[in-house]
């Protein structure tokens, strides 16, 4: 399995992060350091471009409803910008239009978003380490369950779909902390 290659740029108005191969679970751990970094810094506005990005997984979209509700609690918000209709339809089935604006028709970044892809075409220190390529299983189990779980969170259909998912994570999870234990970690 490759390694999605997410870039990023600082703009005056917002965190601009391009992923240009497909949203996984192996690369919402690096999206969601990225913009906890950011948010951690008074930052509020973040905008995903899917351009290039032929699909995303559930690991990716709970990852981003996450990211999304932290924007808002920072009085800003997360959007996507050119999602594939495919992309559209996945999120908007498990209810991330409510929390994240797909594609927003008004948003102040149309004016300029070819200027915006070429900056961060041109910018060399875009590339996003992916650190998280290695994560323990334990750290990658945590990041699945933990983005399961808010997509989990958003409704009654959502929970009834991701609930076998989440039990099975957490029974991994425990698996994995004991074997973890019993090895001295």
């Amino acid at each position: 399995m490759s390694v999605t290659t997410l870039t990023y740029h600082e703009f005056s108005d917002c965190l601009w992060i391009r992923c240009a191969s497909r949203g996984c679970f192996v690369n919402s751990p690096a999206l969601k350091s990225l913009a906890d970094k950011y948010l951690g810094n008074d930052g509020n506005q973040i905008v995903i471009d899917l351009e290039v990005c032929p699909g995303v997984d559930s690991t990716f979209m709970g990852t981003l409803a996450g990211l999304a509700r932290k924007c808002m609690a920072a009085g800003g918000s997360l959007q996507i910008a050119s999602p594939t209709k495919r992309t559209r339809d996945a999120m908007e089935s498990l209810g991330l239009d409510m929390l994240i604006e797909l594609d927003p028709p008004d948003a102040l970044w149309r004016t300029d978003l070819e200027e915006r892809r070429n900056i961060l075409a041109q910018d060399t220190e875009a590339a996003v380490e992916d650190e998280h390529r290695d994560m323990s299983e334990i750290a990658r189990t945590r990041h699945v369950l933990e983005a399961h779980n808010t997509l989990r969170s958003m409704s009654r259909k959502n929970d009834e779909t991701f609930g076998y998912v989440c039990e099975t994570l957490e029974e991994d999870l425990q698996r994995h902390i004991e074997m973890g234990n019993e090895a001295g970690e």
